[in-house]
Protein backbone atom coordinates (compact mmCIF):
# COMPACT_ATOMS: atom_id res chain seq x y z
CA UNK A 1 0.00 0.00 0.00
CA UNK A 2 1.22 3.39 -0.63
CA UNK A 3 -0.76 6.85 -0.01
CA UNK A 4 -1.64 6.88 -3.63
CA UNK A 5 -5.46 6.61 -3.08
CA UNK A 6 -5.09 9.58 -0.30
CA UNK A 7 -3.34 12.45 -2.49
CA UNK A 8 -6.30 11.26 -5.19
CA UNK A 9 -8.97 11.66 -2.94
CA UNK A 10 -7.48 15.32 -2.21
CA UNK A 11 -8.65 16.29 -5.82
CA UNK A 12 -11.98 14.39 -5.43
CA UNK A 13 -12.63 16.72 -2.70
CA UNK A 14 -11.99 19.62 -5.03
CA UNK A 15 -15.16 18.39 -7.26
CA UNK A 16 -17.19 17.77 -4.53
CA UNK A 17 -19.72 21.65 -4.23
CA UNK A 18 -20.87 22.71 -1.06
CA UNK A 19 -24.67 23.84 -0.25
CA UNK A 20 -25.60 21.60 -3.35
CA UNK A 21 -28.94 22.08 -5.00
CA UNK A 22 -29.04 26.21 -4.83
CA UNK A 23 -28.24 28.58 -6.62
CA UNK A 24 -25.03 30.45 -5.59
CA UNK A 25 -22.56 33.17 -7.28
CA UNK A 26 -19.80 31.97 -6.10
CA UNK A 27 -19.61 27.97 -5.89
CA UNK A 28 -16.97 26.65 -2.66
CA UNK A 29 -15.57 23.40 -2.75
CA UNK A 30 -14.69 21.00 -0.01
CA UNK A 31 -10.67 21.32 -0.33
CA UNK A 32 -11.40 25.31 -0.44
CA UNK A 33 -13.21 24.99 2.89
CA UNK A 34 -10.75 23.05 4.30
CA UNK A 35 -7.85 24.83 4.17
CA UNK A 36 -9.86 28.15 4.98
CA UNK A 37 -11.17 26.54 8.16
CA UNK A 38 -7.44 26.14 8.91
CA UNK A 39 -6.90 29.34 8.45
CA UNK A 40 -9.41 30.61 10.29
CA UNK A 41 -8.65 28.09 12.92
CA UNK A 42 -4.63 28.93 13.55
CA UNK A 43 -5.90 32.63 13.87
CA UNK A 44 -8.47 31.70 16.78
CA UNK A 45 -5.74 29.34 18.69
CA UNK A 46 -4.01 32.24 18.42
CA UNK A 47 -6.64 33.90 20.32
CA UNK A 48 -6.95 31.23 22.56
CA UNK A 49 -3.40 31.02 23.38
CA UNK A 50 -2.96 34.87 24.04
CA UNK A 51 -5.56 34.19 26.74
CA UNK A 52 -4.09 31.33 28.99
CA UNK A 53 -5.18 28.66 27.04
CA UNK A 54 -2.66 25.62 26.02
CA UNK A 55 -2.95 24.76 22.88
CA UNK A 56 -1.35 21.72 21.08
CA UNK A 57 -0.85 23.00 17.48
CA UNK A 58 -0.47 19.81 15.49
CA UNK A 59 -4.31 18.66 16.78
CA UNK A 60 -5.27 22.53 15.46
CA UNK A 61 -3.45 21.67 11.73
CA UNK A 62 -4.90 18.03 11.50
CA UNK A 63 -8.53 18.83 13.13
CA UNK A 64 -8.78 21.73 10.65
CA UNK A 65 -7.27 19.98 7.34
CA UNK A 66 -8.65 16.75 7.79
CA UNK A 67 -11.99 17.43 9.47
CA UNK A 68 -14.15 17.11 5.60
CA UNK A 69 -11.79 14.51 3.94
CA UNK A 70 -14.46 11.61 4.82
CA UNK A 71 -16.78 13.43 2.06
CA UNK A 72 -14.75 11.69 -0.23
CA UNK A 73 -16.89 8.96 0.43
CA UNK A 74 -20.47 10.58 1.22
CA UNK A 75 -20.33 13.69 -0.28
CA UNK A 76 -21.57 16.94 1.19
CA UNK A 77 -25.33 15.97 2.20
CA UNK A 78 -27.48 19.17 2.16
CA UNK A 79 -27.50 20.21 6.31
CA UNK A 80 -31.45 20.20 6.45
CA UNK A 81 -31.25 16.13 5.05
CA UNK A 82 -28.34 15.69 7.30
CA UNK A 83 -29.74 16.83 10.60
CA UNK A 84 -33.79 16.30 9.49
CA UNK A 85 -33.64 13.13 12.66
CA UNK A 86 -30.95 12.55 14.85
CA UNK A 87 -31.60 8.83 13.98
CA UNK A 88 -30.81 9.71 10.31
CA UNK A 89 -27.40 11.85 11.63
CA UNK A 90 -26.35 8.85 13.69
CA UNK A 91 -26.76 6.02 10.54
CA UNK A 92 -24.84 8.96 8.37
CA UNK A 93 -21.87 8.98 11.26
CA UNK A 94 -21.75 5.04 11.36
CA UNK A 95 -21.69 4.74 7.53
CA UNK A 96 -19.15 7.70 7.28
CA UNK A 97 -16.85 6.14 10.50
CA UNK A 98 -17.26 2.05 8.76
CA UNK A 99 -15.91 3.35 5.35
CA UNK A 100 -12.89 5.40 6.81
CA UNK A 101 -12.02 3.11 9.17
CA UNK A 102 -11.84 0.66 5.89
CA UNK A 103 -10.09 3.45 4.13
CA UNK A 104 -7.44 3.46 6.14
CA UNK A 105 -7.04 -0.02 6.52
CA UNK A 106 -6.80 -1.25 2.93
CA UNK A 107 -4.81 2.55 1.37
CA UNK A 108 -3.27 3.69 4.14
CA UNK A 109 0.65 1.79 4.89
CA UNK A 110 0.51 -0.08 8.11
CA UNK A 111 3.00 2.64 9.83
CA UNK A 112 0.99 5.37 9.52
CA UNK A 113 -2.61 4.27 10.07
CA UNK A 114 -2.56 5.29 13.53
CA UNK A 115 -1.68 8.41 12.99
CA UNK A 116 -4.59 8.74 10.06
CA UNK A 117 -7.12 7.36 12.57
CA UNK A 118 -6.40 10.17 14.57
CA UNK A 119 -6.66 12.50 11.76
CA UNK A 120 -9.89 11.36 9.89
CA UNK A 121 -11.70 11.06 13.04
CA UNK A 122 -14.34 13.59 14.30
CA UNK A 123 -12.17 16.08 15.39
CA UNK A 124 -15.12 18.22 17.50
CA UNK A 125 -14.75 16.73 20.39
CA UNK A 126 -14.69 18.66 23.90
CA UNK A 127 -10.96 19.65 23.70
CA UNK A 128 -9.85 23.31 22.89
CA UNK A 129 -8.86 21.97 19.98
CA UNK A 130 -11.87 20.06 19.23
CA UNK A 131 -13.60 23.33 19.66
CA UNK A 132 -11.75 25.82 17.97
CA UNK A 133 -12.48 23.25 15.01
CA UNK A 134 -16.46 23.88 15.97
CA UNK A 135 -15.70 27.88 15.74
CA UNK A 136 -13.66 28.09 12.48
CA UNK A 137 -16.32 25.68 10.76
CA UNK A 138 -19.39 27.80 11.43
CA UNK A 139 -16.75 30.80 10.55
CA UNK A 140 -16.22 29.92 6.89
CA UNK A 141 -19.94 28.44 6.85
CA UNK A 142 -21.22 32.32 7.92
CA UNK A 143 -19.06 34.06 5.08
CA UNK A 144 -19.61 31.68 2.50
CA UNK A 145 -23.65 32.68 3.40
CA UNK A 146 -22.39 36.42 3.83
CA UNK A 147 -21.08 36.20 0.48
CA UNK A 148 -24.02 35.10 -1.11
CA UNK A 149 -26.38 37.69 0.69
CA UNK A 150 -24.25 40.36 0.10
CA UNK A 151 -24.96 39.46 -3.70
CA UNK A 152 -28.65 39.95 -3.54
CA UNK A 153 -28.87 36.09 -3.31
CA UNK A 154 -32.50 35.17 -2.88
CA UNK A 155 -31.95 32.01 -2.39
CA UNK A 156 -33.76 31.89 1.67
CA UNK A 157 -31.15 29.17 2.43
CA UNK A 158 -28.35 31.18 3.02
CA UNK A 159 -30.32 33.05 5.26
CA UNK A 160 -31.31 30.39 7.69
CA UNK A 161 -27.09 29.11 6.86
CA UNK A 162 -26.12 32.21 8.23
CA UNK A 163 -28.70 32.17 10.98
CA UNK A 164 -27.34 28.21 12.07
CA UNK A 165 -24.00 29.86 12.34
CA UNK A 166 -24.73 32.48 15.09
CA UNK A 167 -26.66 30.20 16.88
CA UNK A 168 -23.43 27.53 16.63
CA UNK A 169 -21.19 30.14 18.17
CA UNK A 170 -23.36 31.41 20.81
CA UNK A 171 -22.86 27.81 21.75
CA UNK A 172 -19.28 28.20 22.30
CA UNK A 173 -19.91 32.01 23.13
CA UNK A 174 -17.82 31.43 26.90
CA UNK A 175 -14.61 31.37 24.63
CA UNK A 176 -12.06 34.02 23.72
CA UNK A 177 -12.31 33.67 20.17
CA UNK A 178 -15.74 33.68 20.30
CA UNK A 179 -16.26 37.02 21.92
CA UNK A 180 -12.92 38.27 19.34
CA UNK A 181 -15.31 37.57 16.76
CA UNK A 182 -18.50 39.15 18.58
CA UNK A 183 -16.50 42.45 19.29
CA UNK A 184 -13.71 42.48 16.55
CA UNK A 185 -15.58 40.68 13.13
CA UNK A 186 -19.24 40.77 13.34
CA UNK A 187 -19.57 44.73 14.09
CA UNK A 188 -17.52 44.82 10.29
CA UNK A 189 -19.54 42.57 8.68
CA UNK A 190 -23.09 44.51 9.89
CA UNK A 191 -21.45 47.70 8.91
CA UNK A 192 -22.10 45.96 5.38
CA UNK A 193 -25.50 46.00 3.06
CA UNK A 194 -26.90 42.60 2.70
CA UNK A 195 -30.19 40.47 2.71
CA UNK A 196 -32.11 40.14 6.01
CA UNK A 197 -29.58 42.64 7.90
CA UNK A 198 -31.40 43.86 9.80
CA UNK A 199 -32.92 40.17 10.77
CA UNK A 200 -29.70 39.05 11.34
CA UNK A 201 -28.36 41.96 13.56
CA UNK A 202 -31.09 41.56 15.79
CA UNK A 203 -30.20 37.92 16.44
CA UNK A 204 -26.78 38.48 16.89
CA UNK A 205 -27.40 40.75 19.01
CA UNK A 206 -29.65 38.48 21.13
CA UNK A 207 -27.34 35.34 20.70
CA UNK A 208 -24.03 37.19 21.52
CA UNK A 209 -23.93 39.62 24.60
CA UNK A 210 -20.35 40.53 23.60
CA UNK A 211 -21.99 41.83 20.29
CA UNK A 212 -24.92 43.60 22.05
CA UNK A 213 -22.39 45.18 23.97
CA UNK A 214 -20.33 46.32 21.22
CA UNK A 215 -23.14 48.19 19.51
CA UNK A 216 -23.84 50.42 22.62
Amino acid sequence: MTMHEFFMGMTQLELINRAPGFFKYQPHNVAAHSWKVAQVAQFLADVEEQNGATINWQLVYEKALNHDYTERFIGDIKTPVKYATSTLRSMLADVEDSMTENFIKTEIPRQFQSAYMRRLGEGKDDSIEGRILSISDKVDLMYEAYGELEKFNPEPVFVNIFQSSLEALAEFQDMASVKYIATDILPDIFEENFISKNQLYDLAKSLLPDFAASQK
